[in-house]
């Protein structure tokens, strides 16, 4: 899957079997919670995962002490145990602990009524957390790159990792997102008027918050018709007739399996970790680069802040230092637009 993470096989179902009742109770009684204030599946089911991970430890490393009467000392005992023993990123620990924070809020808000939890008071947010630090190196790919793989892949007649690769890289569509494209939203009559590019016909479901996400339309530049037409004369030819962009060659939509092999498959090619969220920040950097406002830039990948622009923009200020300062002193430089790209 081009960046591999390390995880712990901590939560076998006899040692979550094993888990106090009481806290077992506690951690349905706050999935339904999720549920009801309509937190999104994979959320909900991210939150179990971790709530397990620190009830097993509880239970081995803590005589399976009901989650109310768990003290400072044993939290930050447990938050030792991830970063000397488990070895965890900073990160890691600081998810586990928001929703342990989270699971917290909900009883001393939500529980307060009942006689069991009166005067019960949240203290997992008093444990000062590591420091945070980046333990990935990020993947940088440059225009150049994208252009070889893409050759590559055409060449070695791989259309449909062409096309999922293509279609991250001229749309900065997430892996998840590349699954809900559809065949349609590529025909000329959803080529924008106003600008040289393709806007879905209907919403599609992004990241965000709810069971449905964040509904948003979706651009592509139309760099990756020739990688969408290669992709279609395959389908043709293998008499694959679901509107679903990304398919099995029975039709059915293709797992979120096939792109992590997709990605092992360029990490090979790239000589170093592949995986699809770098074509997001590599579009948002080509951009800068070609001098597009951080205001249309925003606009293309319907983002809510301007500052989400400058997260995902890789370049250093440093490259840009030629276009604005000559032997001739300062200069502007005419803004573009994305038909520019």
């Amino acid at each position: 899957m081009g960046r591999t993470t390390v995880y712990n096989d901590i939560t076998s179902a006899e040692k979550k079997s094993k888990i106090n009742p009481k806290n077992i109770n506690l951690i349905n009684d706050y999935l339904d919670y999720l549920k009801s204030i309509d937190r999104s599946p994979n959320t909900i089911s991210q939150y179990e995962h971790d709530l397990n991970i620190f009830f097993v430890w509880n239970f081995e490393n803590n005589e399976n002490k009901n989650f109310i009467d768990i003290t400072k000392r044993e939290f930050a005992r447990f938050q030792s145990h991830t970063l000397n023993e488990w070895k965890w990123s900073s990160n890691r620990i600081r998810r586990v602990k928001s929703v342990l924070s989270s699971l917290s809020n909900y009883i001393e808000n939500i529980l307060d009524e009942e006689e069991e939890f009166k005067g019960y008071r949240s203290v997992v947010k008093k444990i000062e957390s590591p420091v945070k630090e980046p333990v990935r190196e990020k993947t940088i790919i440059t225009d150049e790159e994208v252009q070889m793989i893409l050759d590559t892949l055409v060449k070695e007649k791989r259309y449909q990792c062409a096309c999922s690769f293509a279609l991250a890289a001229f749309s900065g569509a997430r892996k998840s997102e590349l699954l809900r494209f559809k065949v349609n939203y590529f025909d000329d009559s959803n080529i924008m008027e106003s600008a040289a590019l393709y806007k879905t016909p209907e919403k599609i479901k992004t990241k965000g918050r709810g069971s449905s996400g964040k509904m948003i339309y979706k651009y592509t530049l139309l760099d990756f018709k020739p990688y969408f037409d290669l992709w279609m004369k395959e389908r043709k030819r293998l008499g694959i007739e679901s509107n679903m962009l990304f398919v099995k060659n029975d039709g059915d939509v293709l797992p979120i399996e096939s792109l992590n092999k997709y990605a092992e498959y360029i990490t090979k090619l790239l000589g170093r970790p592949f995986y699809y969220h770098s074509l997001r920040h590599q579009l948002c950097t080509r951009m800068f680069k070609l001098g597009l406002p951080a205001d249309v830039i925003k606009e293309f990948f319907q983002w809510n802040t301007l500052e989400m622009a400058s997260l995902y923009n890789d370049s250093e200020a440093s490259e840009s230092f030629g276009k604005f300062f000559t032997s001739e002193g300062i200069k502007g430089e005419e803004n573009k637009n994305l038909s520019d790209l």
